[in-house]
């Protein structure tokens, strides 16, 4: 698990309102507490192996530097203007295959039309396949195989002519 998984397994525990998550995995064990104020975040982070760098919790000072991080995406956005943006209808987790052992659904550079499945998105054990409402070519994909998603976050980006 690296620091990108970790940052949106935490940005998906906030928006979920639960107070306290645990996640124990062979190497790590990581316990994420939340407060009614989203200042009062808490994340106490174990590395099992001794291998593993420790992380710590986002300081107060830290702050501005994830706004200006923000900010750099919102130049890019403008270059992608002419795109369209496919978004997750819900939260849950975004898997490129049907199966560990199937093909990939869509890869950048293909051409895809209205009804083609893209992904699966799965929330509370349901599979949910997002299909297509546009035609085009995908020109990137936003999201990292089995990655969690948000409502609304997008996750590919199609060039409709």
């Amino acid at each position: 698990m690296d620091l990108k998984d970790i940052q949106n397994l935490i940005k998906f525990v906030a928006k979920s309102g639960a107070s306290e998550v645990k996640l124990e995995m062979e190497d790590i064990k990581i316990t994420i507490k939340t407060g009614s104020d989203p200042e009062t975040t808490a994340i106490q982070y174990a590395p099992v192996a001794t291998h593993i760098p420790q992380i710590a919790a986002p300081s107060a000072e830290s702050k501005p530097q994830f706004e200006n991080q923000a900010a750099a995406p919102a130049a890019k956005a403008d270059d992608n203007s002419k795109y369209i943006t496919i978004k997750s209808p819900i939260i849950g987790t975004f898997y490129r295959k049907p199966s560990p052992d199937k093909p990939l659904f869509v890869e950048v550079g293909q051409t895809i039309s209205e009804g083609d499945v893209l992904c699966i998105i799965e929330a509370m054990k349901l599979f949910n396949e997002i299909e297509s409402e546009v035609s085009g070519k995908i020109v990137k994909i936003l999201v990292d195989d089995s990655s969690p998603v948000e409502f609304d976050q997008p996750l590919f980006l199609v060039d409709p002519s």
